[in-house]
């Protein structure tokens, strides 16, 4: 099945990619490697997720908060395509950066979101390599930030 297809069949709804807000770009390409830049966990009306995960926000709403920041990904290897996303061989890696307590220690299980999502669309090809990470702060105090390295056909 074609990754575009596979969309529509699991009705997701693509946010729009949005250009970065400082001295970087959104994507790279370098030989057949494309690298997504951070993607921030954004709802699906434009809100920032933000808050901390395990004192603001629960392991739940954390991977669904890495699920928006996947489907921005995904918006982003989209766009970088020219709306062909069978240009995409696999995706490689993902790393998860997650708002989080010092004594939380779930962060798989929110990054999850972003890689069940990955996974969900690209099948076999999505399965990839990942960190998940915990930090003491994001951007404008969003809960995750997920980026991405995919191989292009």
């Amino acid at each position: 099945m074609k990754f575009n297809d596979k969309i529509r069949e699991l009705n997701i709804k693509l946010p729009t990619a949005k250009p970065p807000v400082g001295n970087y770009v959104a994507t790279k390409i370098s030989g057949k490697m494309l690298f997504i830049s951070g993607q921030i966990s954004i709802d699906e009306n434009g809100q920032l997720i933000k808050g901390k995960i395990g004192k603001d926000l629960d392991v739940e709403a954390g991977y669904n908060a890495a699920k928006r920041c996947a489907l921005s990904i995904i918006a982003q290897v989209k766009k970088t395509c020219e709306d062909d996303l069978s240009k995409v061989k696999s995706c490689i890696k993902l790393t998860g950066f997650v708002n989080s307590t010092d004594e939380f220690i779930d962060q798989p299980k929110v990054i999850n979101g972003a890689s069940d999502l990955i996974a969900s669309v690209f099948g076999d090809a999505g399965m990839h390599a990942r960190a998940a990470v915990s930090v003491n702060s994001l951007p404008l105090g969003v809960s995750v930030e997920v980026d991405a390295i995919f191989e292009l056909n």
